[in-house]
């Protein structure tokens, strides 16, 4: 029992502890609970006064970032947008608002110049407007001006369509203003067949770029947009055979010197420029008989001396023997040395000759044979004379020569089997056939045609086949002397030639000689007969050149005649003076020194007034000839001359007596 009550009192002992400690331990929570609250309403209070400071933060950030900014952004648009476009925002943020302020800056300033710019542009536009009119009342004065021109004068636009047609131009092309324009032609079309002048202002209202283009294959356009432009130019298209114009062209330019349009003046120069190739021609074959002239005395002596003791030679000697055949291959080389020489002078109309009343067609006739052999038996050679033929005064070596050459010409032309066609007649120029044919000259004419249908030529080689020493053919045939030579004897008889060729089609060479009112003399047939001899008449040489003169002397001497000698004319004198009897014949060269051969043939017949002469030259002066025809009785052998050719003329004139 005491046991148990003392675990009982110990029990509530221990209950009453516990029961305090519970007390003590409510007690101590309730005031750590109490201090909590309080620490948790201070620290509330501290977090919303220190959300309130930041608070208040972001709006002092925003009004100073954002709403300052943006209230001069506003401010500054204002501004701008009532017409200062010279006020400025002004920032250097680098946020998107200062993005924005600079880009109204940059606004501003584009909108100042471009308002500038405008008012430039309007001012321009009043100004250009201003031009305008007045270029609209020049132009209208201008072609009033071009309407009352005398010279026939048009305006085109770039596009060749005609703006304006004056009264000349309907007076030359009888084609009316309101028919021609609105059309488009160019001038080339209408341009007038008289020899007349025709302005053209072109490219009327095109800019300098279009002007560049139009000109660039016509003339220098540098030089045209730095002044005017003159020159001649060929265009092809015009006449039969082209026309040469003298061209003009004047820029005209606006205020501002830029080119607006291009006046073209243009003038007929064909028949000028036809004088001045004829001048030139002429100039050139002067040149040539110069050149001829200044070589062929001294050149045809050594030729003369060459073939004179080469034939004397070889009639001494035997014609089966080696030395007889080198001797006459000498004197072919010398021979077409000769012809050589002889052909230049024929070119250059220095050829002495001796015109005769013929029948061209019989001079032809007696040719037919040695034309046939040259030409050869693959070619056909047709012969078409015309009947009644007018006669011709001419050399009749020199139709010789012509048809040899044109011949042989025609013969290298064929390759093979061809044919080759002669023919004459008579042929009528009036002056309106002449207008349209350069070189042409009205009248009546005898016309000699040689047609081949061989190869042909195209114009390259046509407008130089009458230049001496021009050929197609290889060195060693032929010289480029034979068709030069064909035109020297045809000018040197006042005639003229057209040359009609085309490619593989043939060629055509018409030759027109003037008709002579007179009766013909008969063609003599070829002489066979032996080399002539003298019968002891006295025959006086007279001849600088001491090879020559004693060739002749040689050459007379072997034909039977008594020969004296002089070596100047001076001489000669003294010779005649001295001499005891009778002096037949006097046989001199033309160009000596002291005096020419025709002075003293004049003064040997002081003393001998029946004294014959026969002058022999390469190159002859005015002395004998004029324009290389010899005056009327005189007698003459070309060197280098042949024993026959001296033997002949000799016992010719000796025979007259």
């Amino acid at each position: 029992m005491k046991l148990k009550n003392r675990l009982v009192s110990q029990l509530l002992v221990r209950s009453q502890a516990m029961v305090s400690l519970v007390f003590q331990l409510q007690h101590t929570i309730q005031t750590e609970a109490a201090l909590l609250h309080q620490r948790s309403i201070s620290l509330i209070i501290a977090f919303f006064i220190l959300f309130a400071f930041i608070v208040l933060g972001i709006l002092l950030w925003i009004k100073k970032s954002v709403a300052k900014p943006i209230t001069a952004l506003e401010e500054g648009a204002r501004i701008i947008g009532s017409g200062n476009l010279n006020h400025k925002i002004g920032t250097d943020a680098k946020n998107e608002i200062g993005h924005l302020s600079r880009a109204f800056d940059k606004m501003a300033m584009d909108l100042k110049e471009t308002t500038t710019s405008i008012g430039e542009l309007n001012k321009e536009i009043v100004e250009r407007k201003k031009v305008e009119k007045e270029v609209q009342e020049s132009n209208e004065k201008f072609k009033q001006i071009v309407q009352g021109n005398s010279i026939p004068t048009f305006i085109i636009d770039k596009n060749h369509i005609i703006k304006n047609w004056n009264n000349a131009c309907v007076k030359l092309t009888g084609l009316s203003e309101s028919k021609m324009v609105g059309t488009k032609k160019h001038w080339i079309s209408f341009y007038p067949e008289e020899k007349q002048v025709l302005a053209v202002l072109i490219l009327d209202g095109a800019t300098e770029k279009e002007i560049d283009e139009y000109y660039e294959v016509k003339i220098d356009k540098s030089t045209l947009i730095e002044g005017a432009y003159e020159g001649e130019r060929f265009f092809p298209d015009l006449g039969e055979k082209g026309r040469w114009l003298f061209v003009t062209a004047t820029p005209l330019r606006d205020q501002n010197k830029n080119i607006i349009a291009v006046i073209e003046t243009l003038q007929d120069i064909t028949e000028r420029k036809s004088t001045e190739r004829q001048l030139q021609q002429a100039q050139k074959m002067e040149s040539v008989g110069r050149l001829a002239g200044g070589v062929a005395h001294d050149y045809n002596n050594a030729l003369s001396v060459i073939m004179g003791f080469t034939e004397i030679t070889m009639t001494k000697m035997d014609p089966a023997g080696p030395m007889y055949a080198n001797l006459n291959e000498v004197l072919k080389a010398a021979r077409r040395a000769r012809d050589i020489t002889r052909q230049l002078l024929a070119f250059a109309r220095k050829q002495t000759i001796s015109p005769k009343v013929l029948d061209l067609n019989g001079t032809i006739d007696s040719m037919l044979k040695m034309l046939r052999h040259l030409i050869g038996e693959d070619i056909d050679l047709a012969w078409l004379p015309a009947t009644g033929l007018w006669p011709i005064k001419m050399d009749p070596s020199q139709i010789d020569q012509i048809l040899a050459n044109l011949c042989v010409n025609a013969r290298d032309a064929i390759d093979g089997v061809g044919k080759i066609t002669v023919e004459t007649d008579g042929v009528v120029f009036d002056a309106a056939y002449c207008a349209d044919h350069v070189g042409f000259v009205p009248g009546e004419f005898v016309m000699l045609s040689l047609s081949d249908n061989g190869c042909g030529m195209n114009k390259e080689i046509l407008d130089n086949i009458f230049e001496p020493f021009f050929t197609t053919k290889d060195v060693d045939k032929g010289t480029g002397l034979g068709l030069a030579m064909v035109y020297g004897i045809v000018k040197q008889n006042n005639g003229f030639i057209n040359v009609y060729s085309e490619p593989d089609k043939g060629t055509t060479i018409k030759i027109y000689l003037p008709r002579h009112e007179g009766k013909a003399a008969e063609i003599q047939g070829e002489n066979t007969e032996k080399i002539p001899q003298g019968q002891g008449e006295t025959i006086l040489v007279v001849e600088d050149d001491l090879s020559i003169l004693n060739l002749t002397k040689k050459i007379l001497d072997g034909l039977g005649y008594i020969v004296l000698i002089a070596a100047t004319p001076d001489e000669a004198m003294d010779v005649a003076r001295e001499h005891s009897g009778r002096i037949h014949l006097v046989v001199t060269d033309v160009i000596m020194p002291e005096m020419n051969g025709r002075e003293l043939s004049e003064l040997l017949k002081s003393i001998y007034p029946d004294l014959n002469c026969i002058f022999m030259s390469g190159y002859t002066t005015n002395a004998i000839v004029h324009h290389g025809v010899l005056d009327e009785g005189t007698h003459f052998v070309q060197k280098p001359f042949s024993k026959n050719d001296l033997a002949t003329i000799v016992r010719k004139v000796l025979d007259r007596e």
